[in-house]
């Protein structure tokens, strides 16, 4: 579990073939200053398990199937990286709650700066926009976030927007997007349990309505 905030920007130094995933080695000293073997750590919102470690860098696997569906995708050495150990009981919440579980990537459509932030704009996979509201939370590359603005509900290409303070630009990767970048995303897991409740308190289509048994002991004779 973590908070999305993060703790410091690491870099990939290394990428190898491992079955048919890769095995990833991270520059990042925090990350690992008081790590061990089986900790997760969030790599760019991928929830990561460390395999080795050394002064100031940790390897870990990463399978097929988190290939497929996250920004690792392309992964190459020199690329800079969001870092964040698991949340400790004792730390404050300071983000929201952010599991490491990315349910799918957008594409950065626009960055406009302004003079104290930056307005980041991002595609959202229609599977997804139904979970993303206006002032909600969302998770970007392992960053916990606010949304600004929400493309309207039924859009055939929807989209949210981002805020960036100089604090989030200056630390994360997000100052280093572009239009065109692939980003990962996470909702609100909170989201995703309406979401799923509701799916199971609605009969499918063609159900008839459920009737009450008629009572046998009404009109009957005296």
């Amino acid at each position: 579990m973590f908070t999305g905030i993060i703790e410091e920007r690491g870099e990939v130094t290394a990428v190898e073939p491992a079955g048919d995933g890769v095995r990833l080695t991270v520059r990042g000293p925090l990350a690992v200053s008081d790590a061990a073997q089986g900790d997760s750590i969030a790599v760019s919102g991928v929830c990561l398990t460390v395999v080795d470690q050394g002064e100031d860098w940790f390897t870990a696997d990463v399978m097929r199937q988190t290939l497929d569906v996250t920004s690792l995708a392309g992964v190459a050495p020199g690329l800079a990286v969001n870092l964040e150990r698991a949340l400790a009981a004792h730390t404050r919440l300071g983000g929201h709650i952010v599991q490491g579980h990315v349910d799918g990537t957008g594409t950065v459509l626009e960055v406009r700066p302004g003079a104290q932030w930056q307005v980041v704009r991002v595609s959202l996979p229609r599977d997804l926009a139904p979970l993303v509201v206006d002032k909600g939370s969302i998770t970007v590359d392992g960053v916990s976030l606010t949304v600004s603005a929400i493309s309207p509900a039924g859009a055939s290409d929807p989209w949210f927007e981002v805020s960036l303070i100089p604090e989030t630009l200056a630390v994360t990767t997000l100052g280093l997007r572009t239009p065109g970048d692939r980003v990962n995303l996470e909702t609100d897991i909170l989201a995703r349990h309406v979401r799923r409740l509701l799916a199971f308190s609605t009969p499918p289509t063609g159900t008839p309505p459920t009737t009450s048994a008629p009572n046998d002991t009404e009109g009957g004779s005296r």
